[in-house]
């Protein structure tokens, strides 16, 4: 039997449990043959796999046709400031999501225009998304930045406020999931403190569980329902300081499952970071055995994924259900693109306006 032809809540086999990205613009035909036989769970782009709408799109629609109907992530990191791998001319640039956070703090008397202007911000995101063929934006980042870490983080993060990121992250949640795009909720349980960018080396976090309690970890905790959560490569030596969160067994039992009660896919943040040690066969099998449910590779690299593949294993029906639902349940239609913009505009310029007037106000 087909994966296009199996029953409602049945799970196929051999799907396997990476989402990997691919080299350049186009699938070559060695990694139409690799990503057919290994059927991964999706796909993740980046700036080098773009060039223009027409041709972007061409390159998703060839990934969706090696994994047919069944349920497939398609991701992107669209946060707006310096991570947006979708970028003008062709697409609009949107501000870091610290703007955001900064004028709700600001502008305590206004703060529904910030929402609403934030909500349409991600619907335009979310809109871009949908039309190019993608469902999943990695976004909303909760971590909690702290002075002196590592600018990796910095205005990607809403806020060092907790209320202010889980009041943030919610809406984004929602406008994501209201246009049909899937939202990550990242770097679970949190990249704040890090002291080094996880990309080139691993983050050693020495605070203690009780602090971490009632700040990182506090910002996820009302996130536990959603679909998707990616892992922090960062050691939390009060936990465990042997390894990090990715391969950390106690970290995703105790910690994502049981303290935050995260009950979605967990899936791990890109296997080809700096952060991590051993070979790809092995950081492949300790991310599973720490309860990792998606693997994820970035790179395109040929022979780095085939040696991931040597290691990974098919969703299990748990995991497909989570999969199944969480992509059947996203609306089919989305919002009229310039209408939205229009109105961001609009709201914008207001907020802007009244940011102006508060800095005259307080000098």
């Amino acid at each position: 039997m087909t994966s296009s032809t199996m029953p409602h809540g049945i799970s196929p086999t051999g799907i396997s449990n990476v989402i990997y990205g691919c080299e350049g613009l186009v699938l070559s035909p060695a990694e139409v043959a690799f990503f057919t036989d290994v059927s991964p769970t999706g796909f993740i782009f980046f700036k080098r796999n773009v060039a223009n709408p027409v041709q972007f799109k061409a390159l998703v629609a060839q990934c969706r046709k090696i994994v047919g109907d069944r349920p497939a992530l398609f991701l992107i990191d669209q946060e707006g400031g310096r991570v947006e791998r979708l970028q003008p001319p062709y697409w609009r640039h949107s501000p870091p999501m610290g703007a955001f956070g900064t004028a709700y703090e600001t502008l305590a008397d206004d703060r529904d225009l910030v929402e609403e202007a934030l909500t349409l911000n991600t619907r335009l995101l979310a809109v871009d998304l949908r039309e190019l063929g993608l469902n999943v934006n990695c976004l909303p980042l909760l971590d909690v930045p702290i002075a002196g870490a590592d600018d990796i983080i910095g205005d990607r993060a809403f806020s060092a406020d907790v209320d202010t990121i889980t009041h943030l992250g919610a809406v984004v949640c929602a406008a994501l999931k209201g246009e049909g795009v899937l939202p990550v909720i990242k770097h679970i349980p949190g990249h704040g403190r890090g002291g080094v960018d996880s990309h080139k080396a691993l983050p050693i976090v020495g605070t203690t569980l009780e602090e971490l309690t009632n700040t990182d970890f506090k910002a996820f905790v009302p996130f536990a329902n959603e679909a998707l959560a990616m892992t922090a490569h960062i050691t939390y030596s009060a936990i465990d300081a042997d390894e990090p969160a990715t391969f950390s067994k106690t970290i995703i039992e105790d910690i994502i499952r049981g303290q935050m009660g995260f009950s979605g896919l967990i899936m791990s943040d890109d296997l080809s970071m700096g952060a991590l040690e051993g070979s790809f066969a092995e950081r492949a099998v300790k991310s599973q055995a720490a309860g990792v449910d998606l693997l994820l590779h970035c790179n395109g690299d040929m022979a780095e994924m085939q040696a991931i593949a040597t290691e990974t294993k098919a969703l299990d029906e748990a995991q497909y259900q989570k999969l199944e639902s969480a992509t059947q349940d996203l609306p089919q239609a989305y919002s009229d693109r310039d209408k939205l913009e229009a109105e961001l505009d609009l709201l914008m310029k207001r907020i802007s306006k009244k940011l102006k007037e508060s800095q005259i106000s307080q000098s």
